[in-house]
């Protein structure tokens, strides 16, 4: 792996919850890469498999784990497991999220006829008032919860090891909600809120906390809302890109170099409680 620098992370030990996706696959392989042991956490095993054979096949220290970040069984078990391979974590990236169409509404307003629940045009949308309480919980508990969860697993021996650092993944809605996804961009917001949170609760135990809040990046998730199946830009690609003065949707080897900072503590071991954007000018940019 092409890494922009590379920090000493021998003898650590990284979990990364998600570490099957797009973006927290590349997570697992920068940190392999530095030389950090990497338990490759994720609800699909296959996945995270794929990138554990990725990681030794460039020579790294891997192993998948099949985990639920939404289970605390689930997590127990898991860190027992890593605990036997490599023996304690040093690191651990709350990677896990998403979004659901349940917490999705059809357009970006409401305009007033969608407020004739009797017409034909509506039946086929979904307004804010269709929003289903059932599909806002999940995204809310996959996010929110996702992230409380493994960290109330992983912390309590972290906290007695040398230099340990927790890296959540927010992201722009967070600061700057988008239309039609309120559940995602009100959860992640909590992300944020929270990684200031545990970074004051954890400062006399020697646990820095920080977050990467990623602008937009094609994943597996969004990849329909993004593209039309020829490879060409949906209009909210567009819209998306106009508001970009980068001009282009981000790579997971963007955010490399924020994650390795973050993570080392010869860089930013006084960097604490920050939520840092990865945006290519998004939240800079007023649109004129």
């Amino acid at each position: 792996m092409n890494l922009p620098f590379s920090i000493d992370l021998k003898g650590k030990t990284a979990v990364v919850t998600g570490g099957g996706g797009v973006l927290c696959s590349g997570f697992s392989k920068a940190l392999a890469a530095c030389g950090a042991n990497v338990a490759v956490c994720d609800l699909k095993l296959e996945a995270a498999q794929a990138v554990v054979d990725e990681i030794k096949a460039e020579g790294g220290s891997a192993i998948a784990v099949n985990a639920n970040v939404l289970d605390k069984a689930s997590l127990i078990a898991a860190k027992k497991l890593i605990d036997a391979t490599f023996g304690g974590v040093d690191i651990l990236l709350n990677g896990a999220g998403g979004n659901n169409p349940k917490g999705t509404t059809t357009k970006e307003y409401l305009f007033p006829e969608d407020l004739d629940e009797n017409s034909e045009a509506v039946k086929d949308i979904t307004t804010f008032f269709d929003l289903d309480p059932d599909g806002i919980s999940f995204v809310f508990n996959l996010n929110f919860l996702g992230t409380l969860l493994p960290t109330q697993v992983f912390a309590r021996d972290m906290a007695k090891r040398e230099a340990p650092v927790i890296i959540n993944i927010s992201s722009m809605n967070s600061f700057r909600p988008l239309t039609k996804i309120p559940a995602y961009s009100g959860a992640k917001a909590a992300v944020s809120n929270f990684t200031q949170w545990l970074a004051v609760h954890f400062s006399k135990v020697g646990i820095r906390v920080n977050a990467i809040a990623p602008g937009f990046f094609v994943t597996a998730q969004n990849k329909n809302l993004l593209m039309n199946p020829d490879g060409s830009l949906t209009p909210r690609s567009e819209k998306i890109l106009g508001h970009t003065p980068l001009g282009r949707f981000g790579t997971p080897d963007d955010l490399t170099g924020t994650l390795l900072w973050l993570v080392d503590a010869k860089s930013a071991g006084f960097v604490n409680g920050v939520v840092v954007p990865v945006d290519g000018g998004f939240a800079a940019y007023s649109g004129v």
